[in-house]
């Protein structure tokens, strides 16, 4: 009796040992992303704890974007943090996702520097110009050429990095170059001339939050606590933006008075304003950031379903 009774309690441990083990798992999330300035509240949460008072153990993976959905795929990431253009690329790749939340807008964050002969987007006509293939710097520079009357096959691309690409520019290459926050700073700071920024298209370039159809059906409380985690960051700035600025500031190798300077460049979206993109925007833009990607041959087919690939839920 005693033996039976030993190895029944031997038992009921290792069972309780492999369900903790599986419960842990099944609460840990790694994330791909950059160290964009609009990401840094996701760095803000963990660092703080609020992922983990919220249920889930959050592991963050700087990547390249074009390397994410390679990463998802096989399994390495569970979320990614990209643009909507980005997203739709991934899907007209194979790689199905779908957005459960809007992180942020540039306004002012992205920008394409000249140099001082370039007096206009016309005259970047057979110009070099430095920028990162597929992810958002390609496709807005497709888009804005678009609304200065040129292609993107009318000017000579050269892929690197937004950080790269910033300081070749900075190096004396290239006619022009494309990047974003914190990198764009350092172009300011070099007195480069920045012929346009996101501010000029308000609402183009987004970010959202991504996982893959299945991952969100078996494991909704997981995505729901991500998705939650992301307001309370947003609630800790406002109430200590001081210390908040300190943390990011230190994920993107600034000062937190550069990170403040960089921060003023974009919009980060609370409940109401996910609520309001989600449900009334995203249908709409989703479809034109589509046409113009085809348009640009930046994708060469359309995702399966656009509708599939926002699920608003999770914001509500």
């Amino acid at each position: 009796m005693r033996k039976t009774s030993w190895m029944a309690g031997a038992l009921a441990a290792a069972v309780a040992g492999l369900c903790a083990v599986s419960a842990s798992a099944q609460t840990k999330v790694t994330v791909a992303m950059s160290g964009w300035t609009g990401f840094a509240p996701i760095t803000l949460a963990k660092e703080t704890g609020i992922f983990k008072k919220n249920g889930i153990e959050v592991e963050i993976k700087k990547m390249p974007t074009s390397n994410r959905h390679q990463a998802m795929a096989a399994g390495e990431v569970q979320a990614i943090t990209t643009t909507v253009d980005t997203h739709l690329l991934y899907a007209s790749s194979g790689v199905n996702v779908t957005q459960v939340l809007v992180l942020d807008s540039s306004h002012g964050g992205d920008g394409i520097v000249v140099r001082d002969a370039v007096n206009s987007l016309a005259d970047l006509k057979g110009k070099q110009v430095a920028v990162q293939y597929g992810g958002v710097p390609q496709f807005w520079l497709a888009y804005v050429l678009k609304k200065n009357g040129l292609s993107i096959g009318e000017v000579q691309t050269v892929n690197l990095q937004p950080s790269d690409a910033a300081n070749a520019f900075v190096a004396g290459q290239f006619d022009a170059a494309v990047t974003y926050e914190p990198y764009l700073s350092k172009v300011r700071e070099a007195n480069g001339k920045i012929i346009v920024t996101s501010d000029q298209t308000p609402g183009v370039i987004i970010d959202t939050l991504a996982f893959q159809p299945d991952y969100i059906q078996k494991n909704p409380k997981v995505v729901k606590a991500f998705v939650d985690s992301w307001f309370e960051a947003l609630d800790a700035i406002k109430k200590d933006e001081k210390k908040a600025f300190e943390i990011m500031a230190r994920d993107v190798n600034q000062t937190p008075e550069q990170f403040a300077t960089s921060a003023k460049t974009v919009l980060w979206y609370d409940k109401a304003g996910n609520i309001e993109y989600l449900t009334k925007t995203m249908p709409t833009f989703i479809k034109e950031v589509q046409d113009v990607m085809l348009e640009a041959k930046l994708i060469r087919k359309a995702p399966p379903s656009l509708d599939s690939m926002t699920d608003a839920s999770f914001v509500k």
